[in-house]
């Protein structure tokens, strides 16, 4: 057996060398994103379901709640070299309509909770973790062959894992069906972390187990259907049998696991394409930069778009950053721009400054005068994510008051209101320059999303801006 998955492991690592697949391992995680134009830009919530292997959890979210879904926001992009779908992200090295290899950085949502049920009083924590590694496919005429092997990046699991899929794509119009086929190795390290017990562990009723590697298939179906150009709907489904060591493991009591993953994403258009909506000149205008200063807020995000800007009373923090934007869809009403901030989050003392990096979408309108086409203000709404360097203090210390987690990873909101320069200053200022007040919010989605940490809270900052477009 041993000199067999030797041989598999070498077969694979092959494989990689010469072919790739955007659709890492598990193919029920595959997004609707990955056909779409190079500097695409998307958005979208994804909901995950399906039954856990272990004894007493029902959900596949092993989450110690009553929930029995899991809210994945899908920060899309699909770029030249680099891509984000989701649960996984990486760097395309080699990228053709048939042959293609990715590096590729992936979350692997297995965990285990002792809080789940008072079966697991003795049993330590099971994490979730992000798993790295190389991904490869061929595609033909007759399906796509596609492989890959990720290993451990957190020091966690510290084992890896080899899938090896076939897959076929129908279209019909608007609706595509893409049935599947994978053979999975979870290697030795991989399975004991999840399924073994330690001596440590066990107790009369929970005997010691050591786990072999384990091989097992799964086969599933992914469906889409494009409401338009650029909304799409799509529902994946799977069933796995479980290796015989991983199902005689007494922390385990199903052979078959199914898993479900629902959702729906919008393409807001290209960062490469000419959407310019203003006059062209020697500048088409549809690239910005903004710089802001703020202060902590006390009061909710809510709040706060409701005029509460007080400062908060127990911290006295600030930000300061710069924001480089790039139009991508200019509609009748609303704009859409992808924009990236770099925020240096200054903790007077409370502990060091950090940086803050930050990627989103922004719906941006306009007020015009009802009596010309002047533009008077603008307002805007922005979504998508943030990670900082370190936990804002902040956060550490309203979560710690609440008895709840913290993340470094956690959504972003921005709301924007400001008008030109030109209206304030006349001739001294410009059309294309405005000041106002932006509003920063991090947050977990109401511990809904194990991908940010299942938190429940977040922070607030309420910043000045000069912002130009160009």
């Amino acid at each position: 057996m041993g000199n067999n998955i030797k041989q598999l492991t070498l077969g694979v690592t092959l494989l990689i060398l010469v072919v790739n697949s955007t659709y890492a391992a598990n193919q029920v995680s595959e997004i609707p994103f990955t056909g779409a134009p190079q500097g695409s830009v998307g958005l979208g919530p994804g909901f995950r379901f399906g039954s856990s292997p272990y004894k007493f959890v029902d959900s596949i979210t092993t989450e110690s709640s009553d929930d029995n879904a899991d809210l994945v926001p899908l920060y899309l992009y699909e770029g030249k070299y680099i891509f984000s779908y989701g649960t996984m992200a990486g760097v395309h090295l080699v990228n053709t309509p048939t042959v293609s290899i990715d590096a590729l950085f992936e979350y692997r949502f297995n965990r285990l909770q002792p809080e789940a049920d008072p079966f697991y009083r003795t049993v330590n924590y099971r994490r979730q973790t992000i798993d790295g590694g190389l991904s490869a496919a061929v595609k033909t005429n007759l399906g796509e062959l596609s492989a890959s092997w990720v290993t451990d990046t957190l020091d966690r699991h510290n084992g890896h894992e080899v899938d090896i899929s076939y897959r076929y794509l129908w279209n019909t119009g608007r609706f595509s069906l893409s049935p599947f086929l994978s053979l999975i190795y979870q290697s030795q390290d991989l399975t004991d972390y999840y399924y073994g017990v330690s001596d440590e562990e066990s107790r009369p009723d929970l005997p010691t187990y050591t786990p072999d590697a384990a091989t097992f298939g799964r086969v599933g179906l992914n469906t889409s259907y494009a409401l338009s150009d650029r909304f799409l709907l799509f529902g994946n489904l799977s069933y796995e049998n479980l290796d015989d060591t991983i199902k005689e493991s007494p922390l385990v009591d199903k052979r078959w696991l199914y898993s479900a993953f629902v959702g729906f994403t919008y393409n807001f258009g290209s960062v490469y394409s000419d959407n310019a909506i203003y006059p062209k000149t020697d500048q088409s205008l549809d690239w910005s930069w903004r710089v802001h200063y703020g202060y902590t807020a006390e009061q909710s995000f809510n709040q706060i778009i409701r005029g509460e800007l007080k400062p908060d009373k127990d911290v006295n923090t600030d930000v300061v950053g710069v924001t480089l934007g790039k139009l991508l869809d200019d509609g009748d009403k609303i704009d859409f721009w992808g924009r990236f901030t770099l925020n240096r989050r200054l903790e007077n003392n409370y502990q060091d400054d950090f940086w803050e990096y930050i990627a989103y979408v922004m719906a941006m309108g306009t007020g015009y005068s009802p009596w010309s086409d002047k533009e008077l203000f603008r307002f805007g709404f922005g979504f998508g994510f943030s990670y900082a360097e370190s936990i804002p203090i902040i956060e550490q210390i309203k979560q710690e008051e609440r008895g709840r987690n913290n993340s470094h990873f956690l959504n972003y909101l921005e709301t924007q209101l400001d008008v030109p320069t030109e209206l304030l200053f006349g001739e001294y200022g410009s059309k294309n320059c405005y000041v106002g007040v932006t509003v920063i919010h991090r947050s977990g989605i109401f511990a809904s999303s194990d991908i940010l940490g299942n938190v429940d809270g977040g922070s607030n900052v309420i910043a000045g801006h000069l912002e130009c477009k160009q």
